[in-house]
């Protein structure tokens, strides 16, 4: 989120999705750039159809912090299952494997940068990802990812933007997966 207004002034940008939660002063300093660039933008949407494939936003509970309020993304493209985590930890993953019924996930998009507040063992096994994408920066200092759980996505195929820089997914009729380290 700290760098959205950035990616408005450099990227063509139609719409953009708010979580369910009230809005904090960063979303409201984001909102003005929206407003001034007649970008609209959405809160609480339970679904985004984009180019006939609908995106299922499966958090719906107000959590006491603002990580667990993160938009948690279902999918399936060309029969490719596709979990986007956002910074959800623990509570979040229970209450939405409480909900729905995930599993044999292809693409686990990792919550939280993989701090040891996400991606708990018992999250895991039951979706059982093929692929683990984790978004973190180099030598951050909160030093993630976290040890535990890269332990527990062992089984996966772990995919760093530390490491391997920029991840590309391409679906067409099989999955290709190029990475592309700057």
């Amino acid at each position: 989120m700290g760098e959205s207004i950035n990616l408005i002034n450099e990227f063509k940008v139609d719409n953009v999705i708010f979580n369910h939660d009230n809005y904090n002063d960063l979303e409201l300093d984001l909102i003005k750039v929206l407003d001034k660039n007649n970008i609209n933008y959405y809160k609480g949407l339970k679904q985004i159809n984009i180019n006939n494939n609908i995106l299922y936003i499966l958090n719906n509970k107000l959590y006491d912090n603002e990580n667990d309020n993160s938009n948690i993304i279902y999918t399936k493209i060309n029969g490719i299952k596709i979990l986007l985590m956002g910074d959800a930890g623990i509570n979040a993953e229970k209450d939405i494997l409480s909900k729905y019924n995930l599993s044999d996930i292809d693409i686990l998009k990792v919550g939280h940068h993989g701090s040891k507040t996400s991606s708990s063992e018992s999250f895991v096994n039951k979706i059982n990802p093929v692929y683990s994408v984790i978004s973190v920066g180099k030598n951050n200092w909160y030093g993630h990812p976290n040890e535990e759980a890269l332990e527990i996505l062992k089984d996966t195929d772990i995919y760093r933007t530390d490491i391997n820089g920029s991840i590309k997914f391409k679906i067409r009729n099989k999955l290709e997966i190029k990475t592309c380290v700057s």
